[in-house]
Parts: structure tokens; C-alpha cells; sequence
């Protein structure tokens, strides 16, 4: 029997082409978030608190949202769409609670944990601070935390390459634009966004090296779309006419002055093709859904171990959308050509830089 979610609100302050274009399309597939099958785990540090079977135990799950919140059409979304599978598929329990500000995460956490939740997940690594201070406080409950570095023997780390997803749709840029120039802008600058940028730049490079690079913006905030409105428009204003945004429910500003302008932006985490269709060129999907349900199932088997999990591309953890309303603009053979890519990323013959002093060794 599948249980009803709780909403929980706490009150402290706390082709159509040809058959070649099918055939191209079809492998795309494999390359997207869109329809995933669950990714498999490319890396794994050593682990513990490895839980029993539940044998007929409703599993309570309570999830923690950022400031981005519900909503966002981006990782916050992507994380809740894993709770709604596991819900529908296990019967589980389910909690939520959305924070307006940071400072309320440790209250939220330690609440959830006070529920009686088998297991707490914190969207986000902001968390990762309130997370290191609540989950020693509950050793009997299990925590996940999406991005963030929390080393307890009861937490796992569920991590992206973001940068191998993102060196996909910046090859995609490279060859798309016009002006020959491009540019990128951040929500918080943090290494984990600078993950984003870099893997964007180095597959920019690798497309069109004559193309520019335009400094990027960062607008220190996930919710601020008019501020990531402004900074988009900057970028057009200097010749850019494609904008890839790593900022959250903020980079939906990036996506209207992309509109606004009929230039293209690029999409983050989740499918943001339909924000703008025809404006939004493609998206860097990062299947934070797929990680969130495989660690629910994981408590549901019994089998929930602590430590990092990391999701690349050729585990089908972070990818490219399937393109919906641009792929006859870009064609099956440049298609073709970033299913190509993404293979060569996959088997490790192309290296993809996260940092910029890993972009830098490139040049």
C-alpha cells in the first residue's frame, strides 16, 4: 500500500528526419536525463553503516530543500521527482520541508531526524555545515546529502561530474554560435560551480577554438532571477548569443533574457528545454532524482552504505537533454558528432577539467 506524503511546515526560526537522424537520436537517449535508467555508482570511497533489510518496514524519508526550494526546475525539483519514484514504488513515508534561509538548515535537519526518519537527505552543499553538526547528534539515522562533503559513518555523498556534462553542452555552443562568442553565469561562486564553468569553457574550446570566452558572472545568490536577468543581458549586450546558467531557480532569468532576445541560453540539472522553447538550445541534465532514488532503495533492501557515490557520464548520472524544440537546428550530424564526445568522456580518451588550474594545463 502506497502511504500518503506529509508536507511538513516547521515554525521555528531555524524524424522527423530520416532514418540516420533516428538512428542518431535514439543513441542520444543514452546520453540524457530525459527517460535514465538509474546510474551506477563510477567511483566509491570505502564505506560503512551498511543497514539490515527492512522486511516489511514502512522506510520514513525526510528531505530538506535549499533556499532554491520546490520549484525551481532545477536540482531541488530533480530531487524531489527521486522521492515522488520511490514513493510510488516502495510505499515509503515521506516528509519535506523547504528552507527559506540557510541559517534555518540545522533546524530543519535536526527536526526531521527528531521525527523518527529512517532517513534525512539534504539538497544541496550549503547543508554540509548544519549536516556535520546533526548527523553526530542522531547516530541511529541515516543522512544524505546531494553535493556536499559530510564524512560520518552515517552520511552518504551523493556527487556529480558536473563538468563532463557540461563540456558536453559547451561543445554543443561551441559549434552553434554565431558571434564566436559565449558566456556563463553562476549563482554562488563556489568550486562546485566553477566545475560548471570550466568543463563549459574546455568544451567550448575543444568545438570552436577561435571562439571567445566572455567573463563569466556569478550573482551570489540561487533565487535571484532578476539579478541572473541582468547579468545574461550583459553577456548578450557583449556579444554572446549563448548563455549557459549553473544558477538555480535564479538561471531562469537567464532563460527569459534568452527569450526576450531570441538568442539561446542553456539549461542546468533538470529538462529546462520547455522554459523557453527554441531559446533554450539544450540542457546539461544532472540526474539528482535517479542518485536520491537509488539511495531509498538502497534503505528499503537493507543495503544503505555512508561514504562518496559519485555519478559521471557513462553512468548515466549527468548528460545532455534530448533537445526537443532545437534539434532540427542543430542536426543529426553535430548530434552525432556530441554522441561521439560523450563516448570518448565515457572511456576516458577526452579528460574534462574541473578546476581552473586544470583548464589552464589544457591550453
Amino acid at each position: 500500500m502506497i502511504l500518503p506524503m506529509r508536507s511538513i511546515t516547521f515554525n521555528r526560526p531555524w524524424a522527423t528526419w530520416a532514418l540516420s537522424s533516428l538512428l542518431v537520436l535514439g543513441t542520444l537517449g543514452l546520453m540524457t536525463g530525459c527517460t535514465p535508467s538509474s546510474p551506477t555508482d563510477s567511483e566509491q570511497k570505502p564505506a560503512t553503516g551498511e543497514t539490515k533489510p527492512t522486511e516489511g518496514k514502512t522506510i520514513s524519508v525526510g528531505i530538506v530543500f535549499d533556499s532554491g526550494g520546490l520549484g525551481d526546475k532545477s536540482f531541488n525539483d530533480s530531487a524531489w521527482r527521486g522521492i515522488q519514484k520511490a514513493e510510488t514504488e516502495f510505499g515509503i513515508k515521506v516528509s519535506k520541508v523547504e528552507s527559506k534561509e540557510e541559517k534555518d538548515y540545522e533546524t530543519n535537519l535536526a527536526a526531521m531526524a527528531d521525527d523518527g526518519n529512517d532517513l534525512v537527505i539534504a539538497v544541496g552543499l550549503n547543508q554540509g555545515k548544519a549536516l556535520e553538526k546533526v548527523a553526530p547528534m542522531y547516530p541511529d539515522t541515516k543522512f544524505a546529502i546531494v553535493d556536499g562533503t559530510v564524512d560520518a559513518p552515517n552520511v552518504r555523498m551523493l556527487k556529480f561530474k558536473e563538468e563532463e556534462g557540461s563540456y558536453l553542452v559547451g561543445f554543443l555552443a561551441g559549434k552553434m554560435t554565431k558571434t564566436g562568442k559565449v558566456g556563463f553565469v553562476g549563482g554562488q561562486e563556489l568550486d562546485l560551480i566553477k566545475k560548471f564553468e570550466y568543463g563549459f569553457a574546455a568544451g567550448v574550446n575543444a568545438a570552436n577554438p577561435q571562439a571567445e570566452l566572455l567573463p563569466a558572472k556569478y550573482i551570489g545568490s540561487w533565487d535571484n532571477i532578476d539579478e541572473a536577468k541582468i547579468a545574461a543581458n550583459v553577456l548578450f549586450d557583449s556579444g554572446a548569443d549563448i548563455v549557459y546558467h549553473a544558477a538555480g531557480r535564479a538561471g531562469l532569468g537567464v532563460i527569459r533574457a534568452a527569450k526576450d532576445r531570441n538568442l539561446f541560453a542553456i539549461g542546468v540539472d533538470s529538462d529546462q528545454d520547455g522554459e523557453a522553447p527554441g531559446n533554450v538550445l539544450t540542457s546539461m541534465i544532472k540526474n539528482v532524482d535517479e542518485a536520491v532514488y537509488s539511495t531509498i532503495k538502497d534503505m528499503v533492501d537493507g543495503k544503505f552504505e555512508s561514504g562518496e557515490k559519485i555519478y559521471d557520464v557513462a553512468q548515466n548520472g549527468v548528460g545532455i537533454s534530448e533537445l526537443t524544440h532545437t534539434r532540427d537546428k542543430v542536426g543529426p550530424d553535430l548530434l552525432a558528432e556530441i554522441m561521439a564526445v560523450k563516448q570518448a568522456i565515457a572511456d576516458g580518451t577526452t579528460k574534462v577539467p574541473a578546476t581552473k588550474a586544470e583548464f589552464d594545463a589544457m591550453k
